[in-house]
C-alpha cells in the first residue's frame, strides 16, 4: 500500500488516483492520522499532499512521524515545504508566486529517471523553500524557484504537482517513485474495486430495501448498477424531475433505465422553483436543492417498507470542492449531494463511488459492461440548469437556456473532436445589454458558451473551438432564442475558474 497523506489539497485524491493508474493500491489518510494506523506490514511508501495552508501557521512537529516509518516519502508542494522546515531548512513567503505552467531544469536522480533535462510542470504555490536542510541537494529548479525539487536520504520533494495532466511526465515521475524508489508490485485493478464494493454493499445493507438517487448520468447509473449486483431486487431507483433538466431529459432517462432497475419518477418542478424564488447566492441555491432532494427521498422511502439506506453517485471532486475531504480542504462550492445535505437525515447514505473521479467511473462502467449510451454522456450537474443560470431562476430563463443548450449540442455533435470534449454547455448571465434586431433597439440577455477538456474534472483547459462553429452557434441562438441578443465564449482554464459558473 501507498499512503497518501491529505493536508487539504484540492488534488489529494488525484495523487491517489494516479498511483492506482500505475496499478498500485493507494489509500488516503488525514494528516491528523495516528502513527499506528500507518505502521503496517503492507506500507511501502508515503506521499504528502499539498494544501491551502502555510508551514508558518501550523505546528509542524506532530507531522515528523511521517518521516519515521522506514519507507520512502514523496512530498508535493506543502509536503515538500513541511519536510524542509522539519529538517532544518527555511521556507519563506515568495515575493513572486507561481500559479500555472513553468519549465523545470532537472538533475539526474531516480525520481527523474528517463526524463529530459528540462520539461513543463504545473505550479500552484505562494511559499517557497529558500534554504535546504543539511545533507539535502537540489534536483530541480525553475526560473523563479531555485529549489523546485530536492532530495534527502529516503525523501524526495517537489514544489510542482506531478499528479495533474498539465505536468509533462508527471505520470512517469510518480511511477519512478513507486517502482524505482519504493520497489512496489503492480497488482491493483478496477475489477478488484468493483468486486470489493459489491461485497461491501452486501455487508452494509443486509436484507434491507435501498433507494438510489437517479439522475440519468453515468455516476448515479454506475452506483445503481453496483448496488443492484449486490442486492438485486431490493433496490428502487428514484428519479426526481426538479424542473432544471435539459430538454427531453426525463423521457430519455426513463427510456434508458426503466427496464434495468425498478425506477420511479417524481415530478417536483413547482416545489423546487418555489424554493428558489429570488435566490441569487449560488451556495444557497445548492443547499436548498440538496435539502429538497433529501426531503423527497425520505418521503418516498416511507412509502416502501424497510428502507434504511440512500445510494448516491457522489464522486470525489464533489467532496473536495465542498470542503468535505479527508484533510483540511477549503470550500470551493457546496455540491448539493455533499455540502447541500441536511445535518440530520432519516436515511443513511451509501456512496460507493465517493473516492473516484469521473474517468474512473467510466472505466468501472466498462468493466460492468454498461452500454456506451451511459459511458459517453457529458457530465451534467445534479442541480441542473439552476446553477447554469447565474442569479435567480425563473421559468422564462429556464426556457431560454434549454433552447440555447439544445442548439449548442445539436451543432457540437457534428464536431470531429466532440468525443474528446469533457463538457460543453451554455450559461445564462444576469446581464442586460443593448442590441439591434430588425433595425430596432433590444435590451436582452447574454449567453455564455463553455467547453473544456479534462480527465477528471479537477483541472481543465478550454477547448479551441473552430471560429465557423462559434459563429454558427451564435447566429442560431440569437435568431432562434427570444430574449438573448449576445453570445460570448469562456476561455478560462480550471484553475483559476471552476468548470461550472456557479
Amino acid at each position: 500500500m501507498i499512503a497518501v497523506i491529505d493536508f487539504g489539497s484540492q488534488y489529494t485524491q488525484l495523487i491517489a488516483r494516479r498511483v492506482r493508474e500505475c496499478r498500485v493500491y493507494s489509500e488516503i489518510f488525514s494528516c491528523l492520522v495516528k502513527p499506528q494506523m500507518l505502521n503496517c506490514k503492507d506500507l511501502e511508501g508515503v506521499i504528502l499532499s499539498g494544501g491551502p495552508g502555510s508551514v508558518f501557521h501550523a505546528r509542524i512537529q506532530p507531522f515528523k512521524h511521517f518521516f519515521e516509518l522506514g519507507v520512502p516519502v514523496l512530498g508535493i508542494c506543502y509536503g515538500m515545504q513541511l519536510a524542509a522546515q522539519i529538517f532544518g531548512g527555511r521556507v519563506k513567503h515568495s515575493e513572486q508566486r507561481e500559479y500555472g505552467p513553468a519549465e523545470i531544469k532537472a538533475r539526474a536522480n531516480p525520481l527523474f529517471a528517463g526524463l529530459p533535462k528540462s520539461f513543463k510542470v504545473w505550479m500552484s504555490h505562494g511559499d517557497s523553500v529558500m534554504k535546504l536542510p543539511k545533507n539535502a541537494r537540489i534536483i530541480g529548479s525553475t526560473e523563479t524557484t531555485p529549489i523546485a525539487a530536492f532530495r534527502l536520504p529516503n525523501f524526495y520533494g517537489l514544489q510542482f504537482h506531478p499528479e495533474v495532466r498539465h505536468t509533462q511526465y508527471g505520470f512517469r515521475i510518480l511511477n519512478n517513485f513507486l517502482t524505482k524508489i519504493c520497489s512496489v508490485k503492480k497488482l491493483w485493478s478496477m475489477k478488484k474495486f468493483v468486486d470489493e464494493q459489491i461485497v461491501h454493499i452486501k455487508k452494509i445493507v443486509g436484507g434491507n430495501q435501498v433507494i438510489c438517487a437517479i439522475s440519468g448520468g453515468i455516476d448515479s447509473t454506475v452506483a445503481a448498477a453496483l448496488t443492484a449486483r449486490a442486492i438485486n431486487k431490493n433496490l428502487v431507483g428514484i428519479f426526481v424531475d426538479n424542473g432544471f433538466l435539459r430538454l427531453n431529459e426525463k423521457e430519455e432517462v426513463y427510456k434508458n433505465l426503466h427496464h434495468r432497475i425498478n425506477l420511479k419518477i417524481v415530478n417536483a418542478q413547482n416545489r423546487f422553483l418555489s424554493e428558489l424564488s429570488n435566490v441569487k447566492n449560488p451556495e444557497k441555491k445548492r443547499k436548498i436543492i440538496g435539502h429538497e432532494f433529501i426531503k423527497i427521498f425520505e418521503a418516498e422511502a416511507e412509502k416502501i417498507k424497510n428502507v434504511k439506506y440512500l445510494v448516491q453517485g457522489t464522486l470525489y471532486p464533489d467532496v473536495i470542492e465542498s470542503g468535505k475531504g479527508i484533510g483540511p480542504s477549503a470550500i470551493i462550492k457546496s455540491h448539493h449531494n455533499v455540502g447541500g445535505l441536511p445535518k440530520r437525515m432519516k436515511l443513511k447514505v451509501i456512496e460507493p463511488l465517493r473516492m473516484l473521479f469521473k474517468d474512473e467511473v467510466r472505466k468501472i462502467a466498462s468493466v460492468m459492461k454498461l452500454p456506451s449510451s451511459f459511458t459517453e454522456r457529458k457530465p451534467f450537474p445534479g442541480p441542473g440548469l439552476a446553477v447554469r443560470i447565474v442569479g435567480p431562476v425563473t421559468r422564462k430563463k429556464l426556457q431560454m437556456l434549454r433552447k440555447a443548450d439544445k442548439i449548442l449540442l445539436e451543432e457540437a455533435c457534428k464536431l470531429k473532436k466532440y468525443g474528446n470534449i469533457w463538457q460543453i454547455f451554455t450559461v445564462l448571465l444576469p446581464l442586460g445589454n443593448v442590441g439591434v434586431m430588425g433595425d430596432k433597439r433590444t435590451y436582452d440577455s447574454v449567453c455564455a458558451i463553455r467547453a473544456v477538456y479534462s480527465d477528471d474534472g479537477m483541472t481543465a483547459d478550454w477547448v479551441r473551438l473552430p471560429q465557423e462553429f462559434l459563429s454558427r452557434v451564435s447566429r442560431r441562438i440569437t435568431n432562434e432564442v427570444e430574449g438573448i441578443n449576445r453570445v460570448v465564449y469562456d476561455i478560462t482554464s480550471k484553475p483559476p475558474a471552476t468548470i461550472e459558473w456557479e
